[in-house]
């Protein structure tokens, strides 16, 4: 007599051994500035800043190739439309008129994102399997010379910037796709604040980095 698990069907039993495969990426992601003050940022024009995170979508190409039983270099160049970043200022006493107290200098982005990354994989049970990822990654900010990042009074932020990624996901197989629900957070490590001592939102800050935490729906082939 057959047991419970036995009967029931196995999809995709072949994917994993597969050389290459492809797929497409759907996600959200929620994105910060990190903030390190300059020893301008005690005067008397701003008084405190901090980050707001703000959200946007993901879209982008998958490619997976085998590389072990367990182990999987993937590629997923992805454009990030909204999850511009933003800062909140406190304004002190030196403010022009018409200027209020709390001031929030939004800066809007739109970006395609290159990562390189290796999966480790668990052995499949049944139709499920968890995998672990971490890679490096490469970003362009295609809405760095617009109008708005030209403003006087906006902080300027650099083209390009690199990072690292770790995250942790799941591969659920069905008959004729392969859905994998994944979490993971991006560690930019370049300074990607264009200094302009000259604008008041942004001589206040030595070096400002990217932190961003994605969710996705990887469809697999």
């Amino acid at each position: 007599m057959q047991s419970p698990a036995q009967l029931r069907p196995q999809y995709r039993m072949h994917s994993e051994n597969q050389l290459y495969y492809f797929g497409i990426t759907l996600g959200y992601n929620s994105s910060y500035l990190q903030l390190n003050r300059s020893p301008n940022f005690l005067n008397d024009s701003i008084l405190s800043a901090y980050p707001k995170p703000s959200g946007g979508i993901t879209m982008g190409l998958l490619a997976t190739a085998r590389m072990t039983d367990h182990f999987q270099a993937r590629f997923n160049p992805q454009l990030m439309i909204g999850g511009g970043k933003a800062i909140n200022y406190v304004l002190g006493d030196k403010r022009l008129p018409g200027e209020n107290i709390e001031q929030l200098q939004v800066l809007p982005s739109t970006m395609m994102s290159f990562p390189l990354q290796i999966k480790f994989n668990s052995d499949r049970i049944d139709n499920f399997r968890a995998y672990l990822l971490g890679g490096v990654k490469f970003d362009i900010d295609l809405s760095n010379s617009a109008t708005s990042r030209n403003a006087e009074d906006i902080i300027k932020i650099k083209k390009y910037d690199v990072g690292l990624e770790a995250g942790i996901g799941i591969n659920l197989y069905l008959p004729f796709v392969t859905i994998s629900p994944e979490i993971k957070i991006s560690y930019g490590l370049s300074d990607i604040h264009k200094i302009d001592p000259a604008l008041k939102y942004s001589n206040v800050f030595d070096k400002l980095q990217s932190r961003m935490i994605v969710f996705s729906i990887h469809l697999e082939d």
